[in-house]
């Protein structure tokens, strides 16, 4: 089974809950909310709906996974994935945890007491995708039963178990700011159905700045073999979209503001960046001088 979602909510719990049946909370990473306030949102969700779990940042990037210092908070990041009925806890360690800390990694996740809780864990950063390491990381993890999370545009897992727990960050020269093409979606696919097994789920959520119309429009493909058309469309919504924009804007501003989305023309996917490279540099004064140089 492949299961769909976004890390947060890009739109209200509501709205979200009708599309998805699947959301990592990430306000978990940042502070620890009342268990009368996560009560509440298990019992406002769906039956079916399914909840996952960022750690708090102080066991990975303040005490970085030292278990003496970590243990009383995950304790209570275990109170809150049983209030949730969550089954899987994300550690997230920052890039500064480089593979030298791999030792204090594996006493950590030996250490805790995980009762039924899946713990996995996502690495960050490139010190972690050599060859060498990659090995290394895979006996240990294996060994511990603790699924490796990865952006598989970046780098697939070394050890999965039986979930694999997928997180795309986009695939643009800055983190977040991307929308997949359909080409790209389809190669998740492939590459989501390469870990799936009959005793393996894999999560797939989206964790880019269009993660719900990506999340939405991968999740329909996988029910439906089709993919449901872009939000942007035709050459009219360039118009409505440069609407939006404050002016005067540099060219340079709008292009990092704007250019890493998807526009859909004559049955093509363009990015708008492509759209804009022909524009001469200079400042903009409103939408239509754009559009007179776009030449739409």
């Amino acid at each position: 089974m492949i299961k769909v979602g976004c890390c947060g909510y890009p739109v209200g719990r509501k709205r979200y809950q009708e599309i998805f049946s699947l959301v990592e909370i990430n306000r978990t990473f940042y502070e620890i909310p009342k268990i009368s306030t996560i009560a509440k949102w298990r019992r406002e969700a769906p039956k079916n709906f399914e909840f996952t779990v960022k750690a708090h940042q102080s066991i990975s990037h303040e005490h970085k996974l030292r278990l003496a210092e970590t243990m009383e908070i995950f304790e209570t990041m275990k109170e809150i994935c049983g209030e949730l009925e969550a089954k899987i806890l994300l550690i997230q360690t920052p890039a500064s945890f480089k593979p030298e800390n791999l030792k204090t990694a594996e006493e950590f996740f030996r250490g805790i007491k995980r009762d039924d809780l899946i713990i996995v864990w996502e690495t960050r950063g490139p010190s972690w995708e050599k060859e060498e390491i990659r090995e290394e990381l895979r006996m240990i993890l294996e060994s511990l039963d603790v699924p490796h999370v990865t952006d598989p545009f970046r780098t697939l897992p070394v050890y999965s178990g039986k979930i694999a727990y997928l997180r795309l960050h986009g695939l643009g020269s800055r983190m977040y700011y991307y929308q997949y093409s359909d080409e790209e979606l389809l190669n998740l696919r492939d590459i989501a159905g390469s870990l799936e097994t009959k005793e393996r789920e894999v999560y797939v959520l989206f964790n880019n700045l269009s993660m719900f119309e990506d999340a939405y429009r991968f999740q329909s493909f996988i029910k439906t073999g089709e993919f449901p058309p872009l939000s942007l469309r035709g050459l009219e919504s360039i118009r409505n979209l440069l609407g939006r924009i404050r002016y005067p804007v540099k060219k340079s501003d709008l292009t990092r503001r704007i250019g890493w989305r998807l526009i859909e023309v004559e049955g093509k996917q363009i990015r708008i960046e492509e759209l804009l490279k022909g524009i001469p540099s200079k400042t903009y004064k409103n939408a239509d001088e754009i559009l007179e140089e776009i030449g739409t």
